[in-house]
C-alpha cells in the first residue's frame, strides 16, 4: 500500500516548532529530569555518591531552616504581591486619562525593569545604609533617630520588600494600564449618562473587564516571588541571621556552599511542587476568567 505523503506546509509546520522543542528538552525538561534524580541521591563535594531515597527530603522537611525560609518566603510572596499588584493598580487607574507628561512618567517607570536585581540590591543597601545613608541622615534631621533597615530582623525583611515593590511595580503598572486603555469608552459614558459613582463603575465595569490581565498579572508576580533570590542575597546576604533567606537562598547555600547537591535538589523539587499548587489552585478558583 503505498504511504501517504505529509503536505509541504505541514513538513514546514514540524521544522518551525522543532528550536522550540530542542529548547524545551535541552533546557527545561533535561535540567528537571536531573534534579529529581540528585534529590533521591546522596552526594559528596558535588560528586553523586548512592541512592538514598526520600532522605534527602526528610532532611529538609525536618530542618528548621528550610520552615524559617518557608516563612520568610510566604511573607515576600504575600507582601510583595499585595504592593506591587496594588501599587500598580491605582498608578494605573490615576494615569488612564489625560494628564500632561503622562508619556514621560510611563517611561520613566520601565527603569526599574531593566535594572539588574543584584544591582538593585546594592543601590538599596546604600540607601538604606545605616550610618551615613541618605534616609537615615534625613530621619536624624527631622526627627533625630535613625532605623536599623538592615541590622533588624524584621526591618531587614521591610527592607527588601520596599526594593522587591519598586522593582515590580512598574511591570504591574504598565500591564494594568493597557488593560484600561482597551476598556471601551461608550461603557463609560454610559454609565456616566445613568449617574453611576466611580466606585460604581470600577466595580461593574472596570474590574469584570481587566480582571483576568489582573489574574495574569498576579499570578506572574506570584511565582517571581517564589523565586526571589537575587535581592536578599545582595542587600542582606539572607541576614541579619537567617531573617531574610529564602527557599531558593536555602538551594543556594545547600547546593553551592555546603557542596551538597541531594538537599538542594530536595528543596528546589518541593519548591516547585508548592508553586504548581498554588498555581492549580489559582487556576480552578479564577480559570473562568479566561475562557
Amino acid at each position: 500500500m503505498k504511504k501517504k505523503k505529509t503536505p509541504l506546509k505541514e513538513q514546514g509546520k514540524k521544522w518551525f516548532i522543532a528550536p522550540a522543542i530542542t529548547w524545551l528538552m535541552l533546557f527545561t525538561l533535561a535540567p528537571l529530569i536531573y534534579t529529581v534524580y540528585l534529590s533521591f541521591h546522596g552526594s559528596r563535594f558535588l560528586q553523586v555518591t548512592r541512592f538514598v531515597g526520600l532522605k534527602n527530603f526528610i532532611n529538609v522537611l525536618t530542618d528548621y531552616r528550610f520552615w524559617g525560609a518557608f516563612r520568610v518566603t510566604i511573607i515576600f510572596v504575600l507582601g510583595g504581591l499585595v504592593l506591587s499588584v496594588g501599587l500598580g493598580l491605582l498608578f494605573a487607574l490615576l494615569f488612564n486619562r489625560q494628564i500632561r507628561g503622562v508619556q514621560v512618567f510611563r517611561t520613566l517607570s520601565t527603569m526599574p525593569l531593566f535594572t539588574a536585581p543584584v544591582a538593585l540590591g546594592y543601590i538599596f543597601m546604600i540607601i538604606f545604609y545605616e550610618n551615613g545613608g541618605p534616609i537615615n541622615n534625613f530621619l536624624t534631621m527631622v526627627i533625630s533617630k535613625q532605623v536599623p533597615w538592615l541590622s533588624n530582623p524584621s526591618w531587614a525583611v521591610f527592607s527588601v520588600l520596599i526594593a522587591d515593590t519598586w522593582q515590580w511595580t512598574p511591570f504591574a503598572f504598565l500591564v494594568l494600564l493597557a488593560s484600561l486603555q482597551a476598556v471601551p469608552k461608550d461603557l463609560y459614558e454610559a454609565a456616566s449618562l445613568d449617574s453611576a459613582s466611580s466606585w460604581d463603575i470600577f466595580k461593574h465595569i472596570t474590574f469584570p473587564l481587566i480582571s483576568p490581565v489582573l489574574g495574569t498579572v498576579i499570578i506572574l508576580r506570584i511565582v517571581e516571588a517564589f523565586k526571589v533570590f537575587d535581592l536578599p542575597f545582595a542587600l542582606t546576604n539572607g541576614g541579619p541571621g537567617l531573617a531574610t533567606r529564602t527557599l531558593t537562598f536555602n538551594v543556594y547555600t545547600n547546593g553551592l556552599r555546603d557542596q551538597n547537591l541531594g538537599t538542594a535538589s530536595a528543596t528546589a523539587i518541593v519548591l516547585l511542587v508548592i508553586v504548581l499548587l498554588v498555581s492549580v489552585l489559582f487556576f480552578k478558583r479564577y480559570g473562568s476568567n479566561y475562557e
